[in-house]
């Protein structure tokens, strides 16, 4: 599979917007390990092999286990997670299939329970970011490095 137009180049700017955002939500109070597992979860939905290898690599930087990412994509049939990390799930899984209903009341009823509405804000927003680098990755064919042996 050729790699496309690479976009970081041809526009930069664009790049630059998006990143905007990105660094935002770096300086926001979602935790490391929320924001990998949405990363990741997302990630796993959407096919996004690059973004995939990324989060995985960046996820155990920032602790997270081996055993969880592994079972990150049967979340809800494992106790793993805690309740935050699961309706953090249940929304990104709800948010990046759009298509399918959206963010369903009962996933925000919860989910509003469990955080303020800063935090529930920051949630939303980590899972639109990544579905966004994930469509970038994903139509320009961009490709995970290479692992050495």
């Amino acid at each position: 599979m050729d790699t496309r137009v690479n976009i970081f180049k041809t526009e930069p700017e664009a790049i630059k917007a998006l990143s905007g955002l990105e660094n935002y939500l770096k300086t926001s109070a979602l935790t490391n390990i929320h924001q990998e597992l949405i990363k990741l979860r997302a990630s796993q939905i959407n096919g996004c092999a690059f973004c995939i290898d990324m989060h995985t690599r960046d996820a155990r930087k920032f602790g997270e286990t081996e055993q969880r990412m592994h079972l990150l994509n049967a979340w809800r049939e494992t106790t793993l997670y805690t309740e935050e990390e699961r309706v953090i799930l249940a929304m990104t899984e709800e948010i990046t299939k759009i298509s399918n209903h959206g963010l369903s009341d009962e996933t925000y009823a919860k989910a509003a329970s469990l955080f303020d509405q800063h935090y529930l804000s920051q949630v939303i927003m980590a899972i639109i970011m990544i579905n966004a680098w994930n469509r970038l990755a994903i139509s320009t064919h961009m490709q995970p490095a290479l692992e050495k042996a």
